[in-house]
């Protein structure tokens, strides 16, 4: 059986996270640690010097975002947990953009999936597309099972302030950002 690229991705994550003992995509938001500790030292420098093509095919640089806060997520139109998390970013965008929050999603799947999805869901952020660069960059910022989804909050002044392995609901969410406007 021959896989496609962004089938060979889901099946390593998948089977990378089968291995480590977890369920789904992730493991459970509260069973590891939430702190942008675990992250290497560069993590903020890394992702905001990530660039990867939005949905029309343009190169997009995270660092254009630099002076906002910037909620980046690791995500896949095939992961559950991801699915049920993003009618909770778009809310929040909806409620904190105009403070200067932005959301951005890096998805690790097939274009033609990721469009659709952010269609039929209204997406009002920024979506790229990553592939083992995305997977390798959230592994740098602290990802270290490469689970998804994978939250990294980059404050105003381009450190990274917190970080989150598994699905983010609205309270939560709220609780991260609020300290931050």
């Amino acid at each position: 059986m021959k896989l496609s690229r962004s089938g060979m991705f889901a099946s390593i994550l998948v089977i990378t996270t089968a291995g480590a003992g977890l369920t789904a995509c992730t493991p459970k938001a509260d069973a590891l640690p939430t702190v942008a500790a675990l992250a290497q030292p560069d993590a903020a420098t890394a992702l905001l010097e990530a660039r990867f093509n939005d949905l029309h095919g343009t190169t997009q640089p995270l660092s254009q975002w630099r002076g906002k806060i910037i909620i980046v997520n690791f995500w896949a139109t095939w992961c559950p947990p991801c699915r049920e998390e993003i009618p909770e970013f778009i809310k929040t965008q909806e409620q904190y953009g105009k403070q200067g929050v932005i959301f951005v999603g890096i998805a690790i799947d097939q274009k033609d999936k990721v469009q659709a999805f952010a269609d039929e869901m209204g997406i009002n952020y920024p979506i790229l597309l990553g592939e083992l660069e995305a997977i390798d960059l959230a592994k740098r910022a602290g990802n270290r099972l490469g689970g998804l989804p994978y939250t990294a909050i980059i404050d105003r002044n381009g450190k990274m302030v917190a970080s989150e392995i598994g699905g983010l609901n609205r309270e939560k969410l709220n609780t991260l950002i609020k300290p931050l406007l």
